[in-house]
């Protein structure tokens, strides 16, 4: 039996046309869960980039936790968020 988490994977994987994303997110999420997921980007984009944790928490007004969980995944073996970052970002130009 597929999980409601699941099925929310699936419908998220088959929404290819951004408008119709943006949309979806709008009635899904609040405008605050909105900007969480923004801001848990725009981190992982920093350490990305090399910015010390530290300087990512001044920057963006949060705690050295969240930015330590962004640290790991993109330190994992296998990481989605790191291949999509290394896609987007390694050609040596600046986010």
């Amino acid at each position: 039996m597929e999980s409601d988490y699941d099925d929310l994977v699936k419908i998220f994987a088959n929404t290819t046309d951004e408008t119709l994303m943006h949309q979806l997110f709008e009635e899904m999420f609040t405008s605050g869960e909105q900007k969480d997921f923004a801001l848990r980007w725009n981190l992982m984009k920093d350490l990305y980039r090399g910015l010390p944790q530290r300087e990512i928490a001044a920057n963006h007004g949060i705690s050295l936790c969240k930015i330590t969980r962004g640290s790991k995944i993109l330190k994992q073996k296998g990481s989605y968020c790191r291949k999509i970052l290394s896609d987007r970002y390694d050609d040596h130009l600046h986010i």
